[in-house]
């Protein structure tokens, strides 16, 4: 019998609803920022962010949208599409922000599995042909919020969200060509904020930076649920600039920004000349999404004098792991979340003692409640135990360290990519009998995509052909960087691909 690991102990913010969380902030600080839009040089303060939410909640409701039901956005980040979700949550609706860019070609598929009552689509995607067939209402961005203008911000909404209450539903970052769904409900979002807090010691005085898409976990149980919990100040962006992102610190006082193994390295490879005194105010940021060596923090850590935290977590399981601003280790990913119901267990299922090497696995509150398939099949999580598919150990001291990958991912900046989904594009040219894509160390990326194909008989390949044949039918981050035309793939007794082998091999050719 496998003994669980004991639930964690009541939070130390009490779970509130969104109204009185926004009521709260409105009457203590009513005219401190909330908000800014970076790229739009635009904010809001505590006491109209309140306003502006029961404003669109009110609008929703009297359009047919009702507590539960599920609302789609469709959009890159702004100060407008996170006023449209609280505005969802005030309501005790469901956000599904599904992110555009990662999942363009899927988005039909994924939206008819969700069944949204209105998908809200930003003015400069093709709309109409996203959400063809989808069912429900659908309007732009700008017709909305023009339509919305005009609704009163009174009466104060009566609606009130639950713990249980689901709460989103979004994707992975897509492991198969179609993304798994995930869906969460309040509790569960309030808690990994709640870890987040403990993680990096954040208090209401801190300004924070996100510039990651709140389409994945990773950014809503960073930044917008520690935002919500302490009444912080949060800075978005649409994405990471490297020229501009230590301009951002310098002027708007930021303490806290995310950080992800991508920009690290690019800081790293490509530094701007920016030291401590350069930016004072800058206390912390973070890594995860993907590994960090310890040569690479030691080094960001020296470079900007700062604290680098390696947090660990996943999609369907929230935070799990995360070194702490009070404890920390290089080279871990630090002790299980405070609310995350932790376990190694070895291939048996039996918990593994400290330094044995087994799958991490975790559950409880914190976790997800549900997942809808690639097929659109809806799997109830709660109470489940989930298996991340990680290797890795935990000391006496209690801090893991990832060694391994159960599967063959290809983490990509960030980003999963199945190397399959790439085989099977390579194999869809007439001249390739064999494929496999295999990721290999990249100072910038982590990991970066490369293929190894092995020609029909008689036919000839050129390298150079296979890469604008990926290109043509591939989003860039997961075309190969290069192609290497091999005679045979290395295979297992059962005739598998070997692609441990084909890594190995890569690194002995390219040793610098």
């Amino acid at each position: 019998m496998v003994t669980l690991p004991e639930p964690q102990p009541a939070p130390a913010i009490p779970f509130r609803p969104i109204r009185d969380v926004l009521a709260d902030f409105a009457a203590r600080f009513p005219d401190k920022r909330a908000l800014y839009d970076l790229d739009q040089e635009k904010g809001i303060t505590w006491g109209v962010l309140r306003n502006e939410a029961n404003r669109i909640a009110n609008w929703l409701a009297r359009n047919g949208v009702k507590p539960g039901d599920k609302v789609a956005l469709l959009a890159d980040e702004s100060l407008e599409k996170l006023l449209i979700w609280l505005g969802i949550w005030r309501l005790g609706a469901v956000v599904c922000p599904l992110n555009v860019e990662m999942n363009q070609g899927h988005l039909s598929d994924l939206l008819k599995s969700i069944g949204p009552t209105l998908t809200i689509w930003h003015d400069a995607l093709d709309g109409p042909k996203l959400t063809a067939g989808v069912p429900g209402d659908t309007i732009s961005f700008g017709e909305f919020l023009a339509r919305v203008a005009s609704a009163p911000t009174r009466p104060e909404v009566a609606a009130a969200n639950a713990p249980d209450d689901m709460a989103a539903i979004f994707c992975t970052s897509g492991t198969s060509g179609r993304p798994k769904c995930v869906v969460y409900d309040h509790r569960a979002y309030w808690l990994n904020g709640l870890d987040t807090i403990d993680f990096l010691g954040l208090q209401a005085t801190d300004r924070t930076l996100e510039y990651r898409s709140f389409g994945w976990n990773s950014a809503q149980v960073a930044s917008l649920m520690p935002w919500l919990e302490l009444g912080c100040t949060l800075h978005i962006a649409r994405r990471f600039s490297h020229s501009r992102f230590f301009d951002w610190i310098r002027k708007h006082g930021i303490t806290f920004a995310v950080g992800v193994p991508t920009v690290v390295n690019m800081l790293l490879e490509k530094p701007l000349g920016v030291a401590a005194d350069d930016i004072p105010t800058l206390r912390l940021m973070t890594c995860s999404t993907a590994p960090l060596s310890p040569e690479q923090w030691q080094r960001f850590e020296a470079m900007y004098g700062l604290t680098l935290l390696q947090l660990y977590g996943m999609s369907e399981a929230g935070w799990i792991c995360g070194n702490r601003h009070y404890r920390h280790r290089m080279g871990t990913v630090g002790p299980p979340a405070k609310h995350q119901e932790f376990l190694i267990v070895d291939g048996a299922g039996a918990p593994c003692p400290p330094d044995v090497e087994g799958e991490v696995t975790a559950g409880g509150p914190q976790a997800c409640m549900a997942t809808i398939s690639p097929d659109g099949v809806w799997q109830d999580m709660r109470g489940a135990r989930i298996k991340s598919g990680d290797l890795a150990t935990m000391d006496a001291d209690g801090f893991v360290r990832v060694t391994g990958r159960t599967k063959d991912l290809i983490i990509r900046g960030g980003v999963n990519i199945a190397p399959v989904e790439i085989d099977n594009v390579l194999l869809q040219n007439q001249s390739v009998s064999e494929a496999a894509a295999v990721g290999v160390p990249d100072r910038i990326y982590g990991e970066e995509v490369v293929a190894y194909v092995v020609a029909k008989a008689g036919a000839r390949v050129a390298a150079e052909e296979i890469a604008a044949h990926c290109a043509a039918r591939l989003p860039p981050f997961k075309t190969p960087k290069h192609i290497y035309v091999v005679d045979r793939l290395p295979r297992s007794d059962r005739g598998k691909v070997i692609r441990d082998a084909l890594r190995e091999q890569w690194l002995k050719e390219n040793k610098t």
